[in-house]
């Protein structure tokens, strides 16, 4: 096994050893973010062998080998991760798991082998909520990191020093690499594949398997509004059908949200901010652009009109907040997402 492993840290192409990618398995992780980016590492593998170029050896490992079941149902066949202890290994890869919880208080020997090991890697990643695991192994600590969406405000509250951004669909920082919610995991696996082969072997994977080598929207997560309404617990329900319809209206402001909430304006920014996690000005600026999306995606009415249903009054204050969250224009989203 070691001598198939041996020199995968050169980035060399033409380097006679494939670059060794180690996927780290344990029961109920969730199957695609465990297959997603496996599957660009393998199309990449493929890409590079038919150039007569070294490419990727995929290894699946657990802590004790042998089948693992995915919280789909189905069964993994894995090594035994004590096969890569002196094994050199390019990248380590850590799926997430829908119960995230469960599996941290199930994996105490697995993050320790993650944490050991992580020293010896050229760099390690995580996708959705596999960040949790590098997090308890104290990887993240100082660090940016993303996960999933509906993750962020625990993942916040299990590890303090770690600075969550709610928008990147995954993040580098230095070896270190985490994903957000489980497709990104294929976003993430295409920008490493990309540092490693080059542009245009990363684009011949996105090809191949029908995805885009940049996300439209660049590195925003589209959910931030339903993150408001789950984190508020209903508080702010009303408030929120409430704007919902008004949002083109021109006198719609922080002190009229404040009104129709029946709280002074003082009051509601700071009971606001803190039930929902954002001020109410940024808050009705993503329900702007939610209702934006939605119109752009479904409707033919031209830029302007949209801009000014949604409340933005013009063409151009709607396209900076579009490049502000999702750093791509309304025209381009249109052309990405119309139906």
């Amino acid at each position: 096994m070691n001598s198939i492993l041996a020199d995968t840290h050169s980035l060399d192409p033409l380097n006679a050893h494939p670059r060794a990618v180690v996927f780290v398995a344990y029961p109920q992780m969730g199957l695609l973010d465990l297959t997603g980016a496996q599957t660009v590492f393998w199309s990449a593998s493929k890409i590079m062998t038919l150039r007569g170029l070294s490419g990727y050896s995929l290894h699946t490992a657990s802590l004790a080998g042998g089948l693992i079941a995915t919280a789909e149902g189905l069964a993994v066949q894995t090594s035994a991760l004590s096969q890569f202890d002196d094994a050199c290994i390019d990248s380590l890869i850590v799926p997430g798991a829908p119960n995230i919880r469960q599996a941290l208080s199930d994996n105490a020997a697995l993050i320790d082998w993650v944490r050991l090991t992580s020293v010896k890697a050229r760099r390690v990643a995580s996708v959705c909520s596999g960040t949790f695991l590098l997090a308890a192994a104290g990887l993240l600590d100082g660090l940016r990191a993303t996960t999933h969406w509906a993750m962020c405000d625990m993942l916040k509250n299990g590890f303090p020093t770690i600075n969550v951004d709610l928008d990147a669909i995954f993040i580098q920082q230095g070896t270190l690499w985490t994903s957000a919610g489980v497709t990104t995991g294929i976003d993430m696996a295409l920008a490493l594949v990309e540092a490693d082969c080059g542009r245009d072997v990363a684009l011949e994977v996105a090809r191949e398997l029908v995805v885009f080598l940049k996300r439209p929207g660049g590195q925003a997560q589209f959910s931030q509004v339903l993150q408001s309404q789950t984190n508020d617990r209903g508080d702010f329900d009303g408030l929120h059908a409430w704007l919902s319809e008004h949002l083109g209206d021109p006198r719609l402001t922080v002190e009229a949200m404040a009104r129709q909430a029946q709280m002074s304006p003082r009051n509601f920014a700071r009971v606001y901010k803190h039930k929902v996690g954002r001020t109410p000005a940024k808050a009705l600026e993503l329900l702007r652009l939610e209702a934006a999306r939605r119109l752009l995606e479904d409707s033919e009415r031209n830029i302007d009109q949209i801009a000014g249903l949604c409340g933005f009054g013009d063409e151009e204050r709607m396209r900076a907040a579009f490049l502000r969250h999702l750093t791509i224009t309304p025209r381009n989203y249109r052309s990405r997402f119309s139906r």
